[in-house]
């Protein structure tokens, strides 16, 4: 599937779109929650949830084990998503 441009807001995307990027990240689409994610990276772990306005992410930190949430909407660039969200916490 081609994607949009990547400075086109995410509410512009095709939920199939949206989750095409989003395996592109690394991420894996929960079996029983449609809408949550995981991505696993060196330092931390992410769920990310889809919700109707907004994507919340779910930080946790594998050596402190703290976590952070942060709400970012559909209205940002895919590219602007991709720089905050998995850049991590």
């Amino acid at each position: 599937m081609t994607l949009p441009s990547n400075n086109t807001p995410l509410y512009n995307h095709s939920l199939m779109a949206i989750e095409t990027w989003l395996q592109q990240q690394g991420c894996e689409q929960d079996e029983q929650d449609r809408n949550l994610w995981r991505v696993v990276q060196a330092s931390w772990t992410a769920a990310l949830e889809l919700d109707v306005e907004k994507i919340i992410v779910s930080y946790e930190d594998k050596q402190t084990h703290g976590t952070v949430q942060r709400i970012f909407p559909y209205s940002l660039s895919r590219q602007d998503l991709e720089n905050a969200i998995f850049a991590g916490p």
